[in-house]
């Protein structure tokens, strides 16, 4: 990102600065103004500040939750390609004995 992006949270305007490009700037703004939103509405009477917190940790808790999905995911990958590389393994051994074709005894 070259220049800073102004971007508009609640009542308030921000300048960003950071890699990213900014469509994707303004797709964060967006999400993170519809989270401030969904708080305040089943929250009423908190601080801007407080609300913010919550808010920190609405996006954290999806994020973690994110990050374990992917872990098992990873994991249910890797113990597929084990699988799958035992499989290759075997019938690699057969091939190599020379038992392939060959009635078993």
């Amino acid at each position: 990102m070259e220049r800073p992006i102004k971007v508009r949270i609640l009542e308030h305007e921000y300048l960003i600065k950071g890699e990213e490009d900014s469509e994707q700037v303004e797709r964060i703004a967006r999400f993170v103004n519809e989270k401030f939103k969904e708080v305040k509405e089943s929250t009423e009477g908190l601080s801007e500040r407080r609300t913010a917190i919550l808010v920190a940790f609405d996006i954290a808790s999806e994020y973690f939750q994110t990050v374990e999905a992917q872990e098992k995911l990873l994991e249910e990958f890797r113990r597929r390609a084990r699988v799958l590389n035992d499989r290759i393994d075997r019938k690699t051994k057969v091939m190599d004995s020379g038992l392939v074709g060959k009635p078993p005894l």
